[in-house]
């Protein structure tokens, strides 16, 4: 506390606090980090009904979306975690030239030290919880920062976490954007944030003033293709999964369609009847559909529905911050729903020639978390993974990308920088550092790299540390 008022910066006395216990190495032990997570994975099971009524009351999240989400797939990256730690934590050993055979070179994963993680409203366990178990993993001592707009869930993080984690080198801290401004001027190792671009932004400059690396995971209009040739109620169910699970509100959904005049007509009858079938004929009065978080988010989404003619749904409530699941034809790039990332249940429908003007429709734009194709032809959704590029890609199927930890998960450009799941989240949060232990003898061995130099000592450097090309390499 004596820091904390020295500084001036009210966080200041609790990032020396972490920063102390990780310099004394007490996160170091592969025994405490299994510790830490195993009572991570005793938080998921005791608390799971708090879990489930904290995000209920936040956004309306149904007890399905919100057990699959933030209590499953926690659970599968920390046990995933748990059953290859040993295995991650191991140095790595390289590859050596002729001089360096008999020394060792090996990759040591280090921790970064004191980290911050930041995370959003959305899915407020899940995206604070994952990145937290690879931060422990890799020895890390970790603040975290939970969003202030799912205010239920952040009080359930805030008031229990203590009670799990050791307090020396785990602290939740709380508050809105005057708070964490003031938590951004602390200096950190890493930062991870997930959120939207422009705050993404804020956090890296903020994180520049440090020269502390960053991971974002940050959003963007992820698009979604539908080719002439496809199983059209097996699309229309995969999409209106995609689009309306969570009401929409999922950084991975996809966020239009783009498809031909012909399948546009096709695929609003079969849309109505997915929608229908997952929510009933009233979704307003369906269990399985939630709600918007907050006054604001809904009456930004109210306003998008101008955009296009709504050809199914369109209804809301504010009292309940309910939008219906809503499907808007004919929407023009010029319109208000293509401008920004629609982030709730509005599914934009806009129609172009064919893949080749899809294509160049998605490469006129910022690059995507996600990208989805969907066809029968495994040729079509081949050129759209080979000619786009986004953070993701899904072919005949939405948002389940995400559910494999062995793939990499993370944005590119607009949508975010850097990667995590599985071990992606323990190297993510690693430093890879490369080391090389030598014999104190042998010392003949580096008499040719010691002035005075000659040709002869040249020839015997290129011959120890030249390397040389192989065959070409072909891709299968």
């Amino acid at each position: 506390m004596v820091c904390s008022t020295v500084c001036g910066n009210p966080y200041a006395g609790v990032v020396s606090h972490l920063r102390a216990s990780w310099l004394s190495g007490k996160t170091r032990p592969m025994e405490y980090r299994m510790a830490q997570l195993e009572a991570l994975g005793r938080f998921l099971d005791e608390k799971k009904q708090e879990i489930l009524e904290a995000t209920d009351l936040d956004m309306g999240k149904p007890s399905f979306e919100a057990y699959f989400t933030e209590i499953l797939l926690c659970k599968n990256e920390l046990n995933t975690t748990l059953n290859n730690l040993c295995h991650w934590m191991k140095d790595e050993y390289v590859e050596k030239n002729l001089v360096l055979q008999l020394d060792s070179a090996f990759i040591r994963k280090d921790p970064y030290g004191v980290v911050l993680i930041m995370a959003p409203w959305n899915y407020p366990i899940q995206l604070v919880l994952v990145p937290l178990i690879g931060a422990i993993a890799a020895g890390n001592c970790v603040i975290i920062k939970p969003s202030e707009i799912s205010k239920n869930t952040e009080r359930l993080l805030a008031e229990t976490l203590s009670c799990y984690l050791d307090t020396d080198c785990f602290a939740v801290v709380t508050g809105g954007v005057q708070e964490t401004t003031r938590l951004l001027e602390n200096k950190f190792d890493y930062i991870f944030f997930t959120g939207s671009p422009r705050v993404g932004q804020i956090v890296m400059t903020a994180a520049a003033k440090h020269l502390t690396p960053v991971t974002l995971e940050l959003g963007g209009k992820n698009p979604c293709y539908v080719s002439d040739t496809c199983d059209v109620p097996n699309v229309a169910r995969r999409v209106a999964w995609g689009r309306f699970f969570n009401a929409g509100q999922t950084c991975i959904a996809p966020d239009y369609l783009l498809c031909t005049l012909e399948m546009q007509e096709k695929l609003m009858p079969a849309l109505r009847e997915a929608i229908t079938e997952f929510f009933g004929s009233n979704p307003k009065e369906s269990p399985d559909f939630g709600r918007i978080v907050g006054d604001k988010q809904f009456r930004r989404l109210r306003a998008l529905l101008c955009s296009g003619r709504v050809a199914i749904g369109g209804q809301t409530d504010e009292a309940e911050r309910y939008i219906a699941p809503t499907v808007l034809a004919d929407v023009q790039p010029s319109d208000p729903a293509m401008q920004e990332e629609i982030f709730g249940p509005i599914l934009p429908i806009v129609v172009v020639a064919n893949m080749d003007e899809a294509i160049d429709f998605i490469n006129a734009r910022p690059r995507p978390l996600a990208i989805y194709a969907f066809s029968c032809d495994s040729k079509v959704v081949n050129q759209v993974l080979e000619r786009t590029s986004s953070g993701g890609f899904c072919g005949n199927d939405t948002l389940m990308h995400f559910t494999l930890n062995s793939l990499p998960f993370g944005g590119i450009g607009n949508s975010g920088l850097g990667k995590y799941h599985g071990k992606f989240t323990f190297d993510t949060f690693s430093h890879h550092r490369g080391c090389l232990h030598r014999n104190m003898g042998l010392e003949a061995l580096n008499t040719p790299r010691y002035p005075p130099y000659t040709q002869q000592k040249m020839g015997l450097i290129t011959a120890t540390f030249e390397v040389k090309r192989k065959g070409t390499c072909t891709l299968l």
